[in-house]
């Protein structure tokens, strides 16, 4: 935010009327500098104030939404260079990229490996872009592979030509998905930009000529009144493609440099024909500081580990994933299963949901809100001892679930067994393993 705490208290109305739930103005003002408050939290800023605040107060990174609906990918809206400061806003897209002269089966193909997913930590991970690429010079030809592509999944687009008539034809037929167009370049920048404007759609500024040239591009574009514009460096080697995106999130963070201050692209397929290379570069512009990530295809083992790179670096450092609190059927349990108790961290949780899995011992597992915490982090802190976990045992429903009342709790808090058995009367506690990967044998040994 280019506005210090200072500056935005110079500016509110000084009252200090405590409607905004800060003691202070000053306090408030503050929160507002690190973007941990909204501005319209004041009732009574006034208009102009408003005004040079929202400006203000507008990231440096311009955000980008493509497509519509679940499916729309936001890019930008970064605010700082390094995770550990505050966090990264919005993840990187991954597009696979189809062309117009790609056989129908390669088509199909590809739009089936579009749909790969995987479950990880209660979360689903998955790609959201398809990038439709025109080698044929054939317009026709062009806009019917976009309208396969429309009609045979939910993606959102990219439109990818040199030509803006090519543009237009693909355009035609999904427009109304608010595809990215792909590119503005010096020689094409008022035909796209009419597109981009007639369409409303996000458009990439794109140059070969270097960041200078780019950020004259963007100005232009700005001052045609296109907002939504994603940067295309044009560099294809690794060296400067990352040379390129650090210096374009400096400049918009550190420089307040406005005609850079909008997401990336960056095409790795067009710097090697290696696929696991491709993969390597990809994982690259995941930390730094890729939007957009066209690859030339998609394969589960590349694949994942970007999308679990791009799962951890854009988790907030502050604010643990968790699991939502309540009685969790695995394997299908019935009155006689075994009932287990852990936190709600979303590790620890898929951690001893799959080893119960792997045990085949139909079971409830308890997930107990710990505020994200593991179970020895929040055991330490006082939010997985008895007193805690005896009300929520009560109240979740699971002494109506089985007839015999044996909870199983975690090895690592088992000086909580004797106040368990004296909040819950009628229930024998037992100590698990301390570790995930005993817990198969301990459940055998149990049943038999």
């Amino acid at each position: 935010m280019p506005l210090t705490g200072i500056e935005i208290f110079k500016l509110l109305p000084k009252t200090n009327c405590k409607e905004c739930g800060f003691p202070t103005c000053l306090a408030f003002a503050m929160s507002l500098a690190t973007g941990k408050v909204e501005l319209a939290a004041c009732p009574y800023v006034s208009d102009e104030a408003k005004a040079k605040l929202t400006e203000a107060a507008a990231p440096p990174i311009t955000p980008v939404t493509i497509g519509v609906g679940d499916r729309a990918l936001k890019v930008g809206g970064e605010t700082v260079m390094f995770r550990h400061e505050k966090r990264f806003e919005n993840p990187p897209g991954f597009a696979i990229l189809i062309t117009d002269t790609m056989e129908e089966s390669e088509v199909d193909s590809r739009l089936e490996r579009f749909n790969l997913q995987y479950e990880r930590v209660g979360l689903t991970l998955r790609p959201e872009l398809v990038a439709i690429k025109e080698n044929s010079g054939d317009a026709a030809k062009f806009e019917a592979l976009v309208s396969k592509v429309k009609q045979n999944s939910d993606c959102s687009i990219i439109l990818m030509s040199s030509n803006p008539d090519i543009l237009a034809a693909g355009l035609k037929v999904c427009a109304d998905r608010k595809p990215l167009i792909y590119a503005a370049t010096e020689e094409t920048l008022d035909r796209v930009a009419d597109l981009a404007k007639e369409n409303s759609c996000p458009i990439v500024a794109k140059t070969s000529d270097g960041l200078e040239e780019l950020a004259q591009l963007t100005t232009k574009l700005t001052e045609a009144g296109i907002k939504d514009i994603v940067l295309d460096s044009g560099s294809r080697t690794l060296r400067r493609a990352l040379e390129d995106q650090i210096l374009i999130r400096s400049a918009a963070l550190n420089k307040k440099f406005r005609p850079l201050g909008f997401p990336t692209i960056v095409l790795p397929y067009e710097m090697t024909d290696d696929p696991m290379k491709e993969a390597v570069i990809a994982s690259v512009f995941v930390a730094k500081y890729g939007g957009i990530i066209v690859l030339s295809d998609f394969q589960g083992e590349s694949l994942f580990p970007l999308l679990v790179e791009r799962l951890n670096i854009y988790t907030d450092p502050q604010r643990p994933l968790a699991t939502t609190e309540g009685i969790y059927d695995i394997g299908g349990a019935d009155e006689n299963s075994p009932v287990l108790l852990t936190s709600n961290f979303s590790l620890t949780y898929f951690i001893v949901s799959g080893e119960i899995e792997n045990s085949k011992v139909p079971s409830y597992l308890l997930v107990k809100d710990t505020e994200g915490l593991s179970v020895m982090t929040s055991w330490a802190a006082g939010k997985f001892v008895a007193d805690a976990i005896a009300p929520f045992v009560k109240k979740c429903g699971i002494a109506d679930k089985v007839k015999r009342h044996r909870l199983i709790i975690p090895g690592y808090i088992a000086a909580e067994s004797g106040g368990l058995e004296e909040e819950l009367p009628g229930w024998e506690i037992l100590v698990g393993p301390r570790e995930g990967a005993h817990i198969p044998a301990y459940l055998k040994a149990q049943k038999s």
